[in-house]
């Protein structure tokens, strides 16, 4: 085996791990309800927007200033007690990302990738020399029937037919309004709270209802539904979808099933509002309102974290039962899209945020812990994808023989989490985000990239400018090697070119010609 470079530790797990059990055998853990089925309980902790220093967890090589200026100790304690991932990807943009979690496929072969919202509307804005293909708009679907719309089933709807109790609270943004898709109902959830086709909320403050009027009826269609409850409490969003989940999950251990829980929150996308039990200590420690606020956010958010895992041990449930961190993508690091929005966060020392290829926007936070099957303090340095968590999950519930329409992209992570393998060597990762989200800064925008061991290409579709990255010496992406290495981007650029056609991806379309875009090999 090639000699690892030092920029990021090896798993560094040293206990000797128990074998994956069967789904019909009995666990270790007895949880205090009785089941027949033991397989593990499993929660997906997901975040929005949050980037890969948002927190006081270092998931680069060493520490940074942004790791001291935030307060995560629940994510420290998971970190402690599970696997932490320094290479979580996904992609630069939401319903991309959810999509091929949902479906295991990559972006892009569901096509599903820019935002979603309005049927049959395009969120992209426009170019003065490329127009930008006609994307899967509508989102994803379990039926076919809507036009713009990738047709899969869910990992969550497998759970749920193999005896899961499925649970969803926070964000879905799956499928745009009036399409089947737009309801986590329609994806095998059996309960939803709050979740709908909108991608961020109107607010976090109860004082306004959560985006609703004095009649209750919504003023935005980002309006959080179903917590008519907290209305004009002061409960802020992050702290009432965790009361609401911690409702759902005593409701679920009375089942005597396994369950899933989906625990999305809309934190911490914006608007960037001030949850009040976190933001005057930093604003004493002299960041700027906007930066306490979003430190706010983070903490509140990663308090609800805390509040799950205190009930897993309060209820005798956490020994059976796994919890996975995640985010959809890299933080809001780039040019304000709302103008009068100043920047309050960064991803250094990754370059560039949310909409961008480059490692900022697409690089996550991840943690993973299973007690007894994943060593705790591990740390694995492979790099692994979003839409791995579709055969991940559903290996980890024992449903290992299915039947689904689409074609399943990712690759379980399993043997990583065990340390039996390593699926992610040689591997290429694919990204396609061939849309004009907005924003500005750099690598946003029409542009695909590659990842494979530690080189990693970037190809602008309407400049036809190439980047190559050694990622594994040049973490910030500073140093441009196309030019010394014209070998390497020939290599990737015919592997992704081919790539992308056997996925059937799109690209933009020169406006002048009325030609598509050349291909990264053409």
């Amino acid at each position: 085996m090639k000699k690892e470079k030092p920029l990021l530790p090896r798993m560094a797990a040293t206990a000797t791990l128990a074998p994956l059990l069967a789904p019909w055998l009995t666990v270790q853990a007895q949880p205090s309800a009785e089941r027949a089925d033991r397989r593990p309980n499993i929660i997906l902790f997901m975040v929005d927007d949050m980037g890969w220093q948002d927190t006081s967890v270092p998931f680069g090589p060493e520490r940074t200033p942004l790791n001291e200026r935030y307060e995560t100790p629940n994510m420290e304690r998971l970190a402690s007690e599970g696997m932490l991932f320094t290479q979580a990807y996904a992609a630069p943009i939401s319903s991309p990302s959810r999509c091929s979690l949902m479906t295991g496929s990559n972006a892009a072969r569901h096509r599903v990738t820019n935002w979603t919202l309005h049927r049959d509307q395009s969120t992209d804005l426009d170019d003065a020399e490329v127009s930008t293909p006609d994307w899967n708009y509508n989102g994803i679907s379990q039926v076919s029937g809507t036009g713009h719309t990738f047709v899969g089933r869910t990992f969550v709807d497998l759970l749920r037919a193999s005896g899961y109790h499925t649970i969803h609270v926070g964000k879905a943004h799956w499928g745009a309004i009036d399409t089947p898709g737009e309801q986590p109902e329609h994806f095998g959830f059996e309960v939803n709270i709050g979740g709908h086709a909108a991608g961020g909320p109107a607010t976090y403050l109860s004082e306004q209802r959560y985006g609703h009027d004095a009649q209750g009826h919504a003023t935005t269609p980002m309006h959080t539904p179903h917590l008519e409850r907290y209305w004009d409490t002061g409960t802020f969003l992050t702290e009432a979808l965790t009361q609401e989940a911690l409702h759902a999950l005593d409701k679920a251990r009375r089942y005597g099933q396994p369950f899933y829980l989906y625990l999305s929150h809309y934190a911490v996308h914006i608007p960037i509002d001030r949850d009040p039990r976190y933001y005057q200590k930093y604003l004493d420690r002299g960041l700027s309102a906007k930066e306490a606020a979003y430190a706010s956010l983070v903490e509140g958010m990663d308090k609800s974290l805390g509040d799950i895992l205190a009930w897993l041990d309060r209820t005798g449930e956490a020994r059976n039962t796994i919890v996975l961190f995640m985010s959809d993508n890299g933080g809001y690091a780039t040019g304000s899209y709302w103008r009068d929005e100043p920047l309050y966060t960064q991803n250094a020392p990754l370059r560039s945020g949310k909409g961008s290829l480059l490692e900022g926007g697409i690089r996550e936070p991840m943690i993973v812990r299973w007690p007894g099957h994943v060593a705790a303090r591990s740390r694995c340095d492979r790099y692994v994808m979003i839409e791995d968590f579709f055969p991940t999950l559903l290996e980890m519930g024992g449903v290992r023989h299915y039947k689904v329409p689409q074609t399943v992209d990712g690759k379980s992570f399993l043997p990583l989490l065990l340390q039996r393998g390593d699926p992610s060597r040689h591997r290429a990762l694919i990204w396609n985000y061939p849309n004009v989200w907005g924003n500005e800064g750099p690598g946003i925008s029409l542009n695909c990239a590659i990842r494979r061991d530690q080189w990693k290409l970037i190809y602008n579709y309407k400049t036809r400018e190439k980047e190559l990255y050694d990622i594994e010496y040049d973490l910030g992406e500073a140093h441009n090697l196309a030019a010394e290495h014209p070998d390497v981007v020939r290599r990737l650029s015919r592997e992704l070119g081919r790539t992308l056609r056997r996925m059937d991806a799109q690209r933009p379309i020169e406006k002048a010609s009325g030609k598509p875009c050349p291909w990264p090999d053409e």
